[in-house]
């Protein structure tokens, strides 16, 4: 999978950019607030229909413009693909595959795979779950469809139950209702926690073994799936479903005063233990990053096993926060990966990777192939 041309018009600093690309590397030298990011951040979007970067979609048009407009061409395994996609201020986004448009936002996810590494990524491990859930769902949804319809769906329940409960805190009468969204909720909550866990494991056994290698052996690293409702790793679906009903009706009268759901896979996050010792507390900044480093790494290994091929990988102004262990191993690892960097100046390690793609100097919107 690599991207062949991007064009850009109207969308952030860029008023009409048309660029062909390296399908291994492609590195973007400037100065902060050029326009590095904004590039990798058009790639995003063709991929997940939104940004990383903001919620609002009208934050992408050109201050003095009504519309904006991407396009994506490259190629995959069975085929071409293009990926189109306007953004108007006071209309809905358009997005076209292959010149076929979009009923639905989620059906852009599996078109076009991404990793990201940003300085954010590396906030993954210190930051509060809700981060962490992110990243699980976003990379389980990009190679299983299946699952976001679940986790939308389980998602749409949550917000109907918390809605009831706010009502059932003024009349009592509704409680005789909450055991239909009990139901429902358990059946799609069940459907993200098999697929979670199942992923997690996966991610564990292989950031184990990345974690070893930048390490040199050190480290031992852990990936452990921390259920809100307690599961045990070989629990079936009769054991899981047992556990979460119990627990959703015991929290009930807890769930009421509160106007909102205690219970359930929403509540998740995942254990990250080195050496045993868990380092979303107490790891140094330099044992975070690598577990970081190493996760994001898994992520590629996975979407290839379940792809057939490797995924995108934007490297957004991450290799000034790695030291030069962790930057050389990382360089490594992108052999057989199509990858953007953003970067401020070529540093002497990044050397040996200038001569195999292209770089471009970007100052002010502008971009110059060197």
């Amino acid at each position: 999978m690599f991207i062949s041309r991007i064009r850009l018009k109207n969308f952030r600093n860029y008023d009409d950019l048309d660029i062909k690309l390296n399908d291994r590397l492609n590195i973007f030298v400037g100065n902060n607030a050029q326009g590095k990011t904004n590039i990798l951040e058009s790639i995003y979007l063709s991929g997940f229909g939104k940004s990383f970067r903001t919620n609002k979609d009208r934050d992408i048009i050109k201050m003095d413009k009504d519309m904006a407009y991407i396009k994506i061409e490259g190629q995959k395994r069975y085929g071409d693909i293009s990926i189109e996609m306007r953004f108007w201020k006071n209309r809905k986004k358009e997005i076209k595959v292959n010149s076929l448009s979009l009923i639905k936002l989620s059906d852009i996810l599996g078109n076009l795979n991404i990793v990201i590494f940003s300085p954010e990524d590396l906030k993954l491990i210190k930051e509060g779950p809700s981060e962490r859930r992110k990243f699980i769902d976003r990379e389980i949804c990009q190679i299983n469809k299946r699952y976001c319809h679940s986790l939308i769906s389980y998602n749409r329940v949550l917000y109907q139950r918390n809605n009831l409960l706010k009502k059932i805190k003024y009349d009592r009468k509704l409680i005789n209702t909450i055991d239909i969204w009990n139901e429902e909720l358990v059946k799609f909550g069940i459907e993200v926690i098999l697929k979670r866990r199942e992923f997690i494991n996966r991610i564990s056994s292989l950031s184990r073994l990345m974690h070893r290698k930048i390490t040199d052996g050190k480290e031992n690293l852990e990936v452990k799936y921390l259920s809100n409702i307690g599961i045990k790793n070989k629990d079936g679906f009769n054991e899981i479903y047992k556990n979460f009903i119990e627990k959703i009706e015991k929290n009930i009268e807890k769930d009421i005063d509160r106007g909102f759901t205690g219970v359930g896979p929403h509540k998740d996050d995942l254990g990250l233990y080195v050496n045993n010792i868990d380092i979303r507390n107490f790891g140094s900044q330099g044992q975070q990053r690598t577990v970081a480093l190493s996760l994001k790494l898994s992520e590629l290994e996975i979407s290839k096993a379940e792809i057939g091929e490797y995924p995108i990988l934007l490297l957004d102004d991450v290799m000034s926060e790695l030291d030069i262990n962790r930057q050389k191993f990382l360089i490594k690892s992108l052999k057989n990966v199509q990858t953007f960097i953003t970067i401020t100046e070529i540093s002497e390690i990044m050397i040996p990777l200038v001569q195999e793609g292209f770089i471009f100097e970007i100052s002010n919107g502008k971009v110059k192939k060197r």
